[in-house]
């Protein structure tokens, strides 16, 4: 083979491994550009993966629709950018795999925060905390988690509320835990008996029960923080300041509120 022939071959392989590229990893050559928010732009469509199964946050309708708390949420972010909401339901083991297989666009689904996959996929602020509470009967002296001595908490074992109590109690030898099966058997503990003085549980489980009518509060902030936030690629930056913005100012509007108000003070679950 000629010099000339094969320089000819080094540069057709050199061209065609370039087109491959560009096809198929275009945001590994040009890192800077946001391919998400772009092809979101072009098809007005905002692909939102979701897993139906944890109400309020998502659930199904008695016509199989998707509903619930980020189902609103999402539809109100779309809505500020003109564009449409397409749910996808994915189970949610699947979801982050889905995000970063380009199935959607984003991930709003009582997604908890994960440090650890932080390299993988970006993260939203958080719009909602679901983290562990003190809770208390509305009639309880009881207002601060620095006056806990020796009152007795209702826990579900093994669960992280539990966890935290027994945090506490190596600070607090005094206080006693007192254990069971569920969550909702500990909430109903302390309604129903008055040697419960109060109640570690998370957010969700509190604000179900409050919903439904159970007359307890929670004092303090979470005690165990776990954030709601929406997952994005990690590359979708111009995607990700425009969700920051959009949270930000459904947040001053008071929308953020009104979607909690909706699904759990009203909550027919």
């Amino acid at each position: 083979m000629t010099k000339r022939k094969w320089a000819g071959l080094v540069l057709c392989t050199v061209i065609a491994s370039v087109a491959l590229l560009l096809i198929v990893g275009r945001k590994t050559f040009f890192p800077g550009q946001d391919y998400t928010w772009q092809t979101m732009q072009q098809r007005r469509v905002w692909r939102v993966g979701t897993d139906p199964s944890f109400p309020p946050f998502e659930q199904l309708d008695a016509t199989g629709q998707p509903i619930g708390y980020d189902l609103d949420l999402a539809r109100a972010i779309a809505s500020a950018w003109g564009m449409r909401v397409e749910i996808v339901a994915i189970g949610f083991d699947s979801l982050l795999d889905a995000l970063q297989t380009g199935q959607i666009d984003s991930v709003i689904s009582a997604l908890p925060y994960d440090e650890r996959l932080t390299k993988n996929v970006a993260y939203s602020s958080p719009y909602f905390d679901a983290g562990i509470r003190l809770a208390v009967r509305k009639n309880a002296t009881l207002s601060r988690v620095e006056q806990l001595a020796t009152q007795r908490i209702a826990v579900e074992w093994g669960s992280t509320g539990d966890m935290v109590g027994r945090q506490l109690q190596q600070k607090k030898s005094g206080l006693h835990l007192v254990q069971f099966s569920t969550p909702e058997e500990a909430v109903a503990a302390l309604v129903n008996d008055q040697t419960i003085d109060a109640l570690l549980v998370d957010q969700v489980t509190l604000r179900t029960a409050q919903g439904r009518g159970a007359p307890i509060m929670a004092i303090g902030p979470a005690l165990e923080s776990n954030p709601y936030v929406i997952a994005l690629p990690h590359t979708a930056t111009v995607l990700q300041a425009k969700i920051e913005q959009t949270l930000h100012d459904l947040q001053a509007n008071g929308l953020l509120t009104q979607l909690e108000a909706k699904w759990f003070d009203h909550t027919q679950q």
